[in-house]
């Protein structure tokens, strides 16, 4: 039987394609199906009822406004904020060049080849003051003051049909777009707004605001005014980028755009070559995953099956019943919480690595009794009272980086001597409670591994586990000695991101 198109999305999975006909149309199915492909190649996970939520909504808005479709998407389609990036960029691409065939967008979306002549017929839409009026077919003639003049009349109006139209006409004067230029949108938005000094077209705006004032602008007054105009020009910057980018989508395609322009979420970000942005995005992500980590432990530790039949409480109970033991009583185990020590190699790129693991593993310091931290190059150093008594987890980092002793020669990794040293200092506080974490690619420069201190570690301790952050591949390859040190472990894990730790968690307890 088939699912009637007023149904709620979602409730028959065999029907999708019949359900979401019924809710869009053929058309429009075979557009956002291809957007949804397109969604999940940048990494964000959409599934088939968010997939049919997705078709339903688009039903409920009007396709030519632009904004609400886009919106309505992302209400059913995004579910964590740190993926709206990657989802916007997906949709400006997605549908830059192809939206006008479904109705969706305004003329500015129009398909034509990227580097033909377009009117200007959007500029005579402003407030019928006679500025940019007249000017339609002859936009491509406009002299560089008659553009200028043109971009601070729909700044001061806030005229976005005019600043849409002064974008498109700076790009085609200004960037230099050439059909197959393998060049990317930052280089023509740099040649575009460098010549068009938006830092002085805001300054001719204040002095119009001062002009216009009847009285002297107060300080707050004249705050206010710059903010306002400043937000125009990032609206203006943002409808140059725009018109770029349909240009470049309609000269390469949707499917090499997106390739291009897509980036990793932050979750999938390598620690090993984040740049200073992801790694805020990295530090920003870590938040709430460390309390949804939080939260899975308590509840897996709680969640407990039963244990053997508790005779004595049993008979207790029957007693309401006559006698009869009609209520089993059981012993509930009471798993108890575990120790953890970590052990980090802080040296070089792995230092970035075991700067993230430790703020996780202090920020579910929780669920766990006792949790010790050691950090090592050559030397090794313990820095658990870094972290204690501290509500700031990154100056405790800093103070690891800066302040521990974790130099013995050269400031080379050798894992052989700073494992020795941590068995012979601190090797006797490993118990059968003990969970101990080490954090390094082990390349150990050609030093000797010493790889019988793992193998005493994992006789005393409850487990031991390996996260390397170097892919699987490299393991074992060059000064990297993994596999010698893996063989005394519970488990070695490749942990290049926030994702592969999340899993890994799981392991702790």
């Amino acid at each position: 039987m088939s699912t009637p198109a007023g149904s709620a999305p979602g409730t028959h999975p065999g029907d999708a394609g019949e359900v979401a006909g019924a809710l869009a149309g053929p058309a429009l199915l075979e557009l956002l199906s291809g957007f949804i492909v397109e969604l999940r190649e940048a990494g964000l996970p959409v599934s088939l009822t968010e997939n049919l939520d997705a078709m339903a909504a688009v039903r409920e808005i009007p396709l030519e406004d632009r904004s609400a479709f886009k919106y309505a998407l992302a209400a059913t389609l995004v579910k964590n904020h740190a993926h709206w990036r990657a989802f916007e960029t997906v949709f400006e691409v997605y549908f830059s060049h192809r939206g006008s065939h479904y109705g969706i967008g305004d003329e500015a979306d129009a398909e034509t080849s990227p580097f033909d002549d377009e009117d200007m017929d959007a500029a005579g839409q402003g407030d019928g003051s006679g500025q940019g009026q007249g000017q339609g077919g002859a936009g491509e003639n406009l002299t560089p003051e008659e553009l200028a003049q043109m971009l601070y009349q729909s700044l001061l109006q806030a005229d976005q049909a005019m600043m849409r139209a002064a974008a498109r006409q700076s790009v085609k004067r200004y960037a230099g777009m050439e059909p197959g230029r393998p060049v990317g949108g930052t280089y023509y938005l740099y040649r575009t707004l460098r010549n068009l000094d938006l830092d002085g077209m805001l300054e001719q705006l204040m002095d119009a605001a001062r002009e216009q004032a009847p009285d002297d602008l107060t300080p707050l007054e004249e705050r206010l005014e710059h903010d306002e105009y400043e937000s125009r020009i990032e609206q203006f910057k943002q409808e140059v980028e725009a018109e770029i980018r349909r240009r470049l989508v309609a000269d390469r395609g949707v499917e090499a755009m997106a390739k291009t322009l897509r980036k990793p979420l932050p979750e999938d970000i390598d620690f090993m070559h984040a740049s200073r942005e992801e790694m805020v995005s990295l530090r920003k992500a870590l938040q709430p995953l460390t309390r949804r980590l939080a939260v899975r432990l308590a509840r897996k530790r709680r969640h407990g099956r039963k244990g053997a039949l508790d005779f004595r409480n049993t008979v207790r109970h029957s007693l309401s019943y006559g006698g009869v033991p009609a209520e089993p009583k059981f012993r509930y185990p009471r798993p108890s919480k575990p120790e953890i020590f970590v052990i980090a190699d802080i040296s070089g790129s792995v230092a970035a690595f075991a700067r993230f693991t430790l703020h996780l593993v202090h920020a579910i310091a929780g669920q766990f009794s006792k949790v010790r931290s050691f950090v090592f190059i050559d030397g090794v150093d313990e820095v658990t009272s870094f972290f204690e008594g501290t509500e700031d987890i990154l100056e405790a980092i800093h103070r690891v980086n800066t302040e521990a002793d974790v130099v013995w020669v050269d400031g080379h990794s050798d894992y052989g001597h700073a494992f020795e040293v941590f068995w012979q200092r601190w090797g006797r506080d490993i118990g059968p409670k003990t969970t101990v974490l080490i954090l390094g690619d082990a390349r150990n420069n050609y030093h000797a591994s010493q790889s019988w201190v793992i193998k005493e570690m994992q006789h005393k301790a409850r487990h031991v586990y390996w996260l390397n952050p170097e892919p699987r591949a490299y393991w074992d390859t060059g000064d990297s000695i993994v596999g010698e040190y893996g063989v005394h472990c519970d488990g070695t894990f490749e942990c290049r991101n926030l994702r592969q730790l999340e899993r890994f968690v799981d392991h702790l307890v």
